[in-house]
Formats: structure tokens, sequence, C-alpha cells
């Protein structure tokens, strides 16, 4: 099958909902049907943010050894048919993207046909209760608490679906994304992103959000290392510094994000070596998550060979 010809806007967030729906609730309803049964709801011990989650009991079997690029996960109101169709195929343009590294998949006409019955394709699948530990005070509680919905997709059917698309599975070792950032927001002071500057924990916690939807490991540097490589907001080349990425699977991001009023939204440049070439690219007009998304998205495009972000 012909690949289909998909072209990336500049402008605009680049990867779909679907990856958004992964920190946010999700609040639209869903009238689509499946065959996968409802189950009641399942229950778990543990609580949200910065605690442990507990998983319940899969609601089907997951078969062993299945590798992760085809799961990804989605949070949906309850546990029964209300979402679950619209979760399966949310996660299902997911794992596309993460089990190939080809991107242009979530907007090619043939997957909105294939994400309608995503049920066929999925192996196993589980909710975690997201409000676990937090008590239930009324019946419209117990029916509308959000959940993590896990999907777990046949990885026999995935790879015969990126088959179709003239593309193939994303196997072996993926990069390490060690993003250099320099960020001026909407208030002074600039500071660079590093893994323990407490200014930059929401950044951090949405470009590894974004980095496990696309299968990639995150890597922050250090303040330390930062000085080491001679990086600060004075001295600030927007290049892979020398000494930087020790680790040959390492891919450096070097940039810039600036916040526009004008526009309003944030602006980003980028600039990645990869094996002995160049890459550069940005974006604009979007929010953290749309300026981490499109980092992600070139990192992934030429690591896995399927094209370049420039």
């Amino acid at each position: 099958m012909r690949r289909p010809e998909m072209h990336w806007p500049r402008c605009a967030a680049l990867w779909p909902l679907a990856f958004a729906a992964v920190i946010h609730h999700a609040g639209a309803q869903s009238s689509a049907t499946g065959s996968a049964t409802d189950a009641p709801n399942a229950h778990s011990n543990g609580s949200y943010l910065h605690s442990y989650l507990i998983e319940p009991k899969p609601e089907t079997p997951c078969p062993p050894g299945i590798d992760p690029i085809y799961q990804a996960d989605v949070i949906v109101t309850g546990t029964d048919m209300r979402q679950r169709p619209w979760g399966f195929a949310q996660t299902f343009r997911t794992v596309l993207v993460k089990s190939s590294g080809d991107p242009r998949l979530v907007d090619a006409p043939r997957t909105d046909e294939l994400a309608a019955k995503a049920d066929g394709f999925v192996a196993c699948f589980n909710y975690v209760d997201m409000m676990a530990g937090t008590p239930i005070h009324d019946e419209q509680g117990t029916y509308d608490r959000p959940h993590k919905l896990t999907v777990t997709f046949d990885p026999a059917k995935i790879d015969a679906i990126l088959a179709e698309f003239g593309d193939k599975p994303w196997r072996g070792e993926r990069p390490v994304v060690v993003p250099v950032l320099l960020i001026h927001g909407r208030k002074p002071p600039p500071y660079v992103l590093s893994a323990d500057d407490p200014a930059g924990a929401d950044q951090r916690a949405s470009f590894q959000t974004w980095a496990d939807s696309a299968g990639l490991t995150v890597r922050f540097p250090t303040a330390g290392e930062l000085a080491e490589w001679g990086v600060s907001v004075d001295h600030f080349a927007g290049t892979a510094p020398p000494g930087a990425g020790g680790a040959p699977n390492e891919a450096i991001v070097a940039g810039t994000l600036d916040w526009q009023e004008s526009l309003p939204g944030w602006v980003g440049k980028w600039r990645m070596r990869w094996h002995g070439a160049d890459h550069a690219w940005g974006v604009s007009g979007v929010n953290y998550d749309g300026a981490f998304r499109d980092i992600l998205r070139g990192v992934v495009l030429v690591a896995s060979g399927n094209g370049s972000p420039d």
C-alpha cells in the first residue's frame, strides 16, 4: 500500500489530542459501540498524584511478554461503555505512532476508519481508579470517577496495520532525549530547564508525559552538568554544548522557548545533531504541551528513520 502523503503544519500543536488525554480528564461523551463487554467498576488502592497506584485486576487476561510499544493509556470517565470505545480509539492512535515511530500516521484517513473499530485489535485492558482512597460521597461520585484506562494491543494485528501504511515496527534501542532549553516566560527571570530547578517543575512533568507517550526516555541535565557544559542564561548558544551527550544514544535537543504576548503563545526553536546530521525546526503559537510534543515529534521522526522535522 502506498504511504499516504501527509504534511505537518508549522504553527499548530502537531500531535493529536489522543496524547493530550493522557493528562487531561476526558470530558467528551462517545456514542460509539464496540465488541468489548461491559465490566463492573474496578477498585484499587492508592491515590492520584505523588503516590502509588495499584492496578486492579485486568478486565481481560493479558498475554505475557508484549512489548510496551503496543501499550498506551488515557483518562476516561468510569469503567463502563460511555467512554471505553473512545478510549480504545485514542490509545490505538497513540500505539500506531509509538510502535512505528511515524507520527504522520495519526492523521491518515485510514487511521480514522481503523480507530472506529479499535476494540477488534485489543489484546487486554484494565483500569486504575484515579481517585482511589478518596471517599465516595454519593452515587454521582461513584458513576463519574476518573480512571486511567490502559490498553494493550495485539502486536500481530498492529504490525499488519503498519504494513498497510508501508511502515514497520520500530524496535531496538531508542534515543534518550536530553533537552537543553532556555525559557523566557511571561514573567522574568528567564531560566535554563534543569533537573533540579523548582521553576521548571511543570515543564519537566509535561515533557516527561509526552516522552512516555512516544516510547522515549527523557533525561534532564542537572544544574551541575549545565555549568560544566558552560550553559547559562547569559551564555546560551542554542546548539548542543561541547561535552554534552556522553552516551551514543543520547539525543541533545538545544533551543529556546519564548512567550509571545502578541500571538498569544510560545515560540520554540530547536536544533539537534543525530548520527552526524544536523536538524533544525520549530513551532509557534502553542502551549508548553504543544512545544514539547513538537520536540519529541522531531526526535521520533529522525531516530526512527521515518523523516525529518526540518
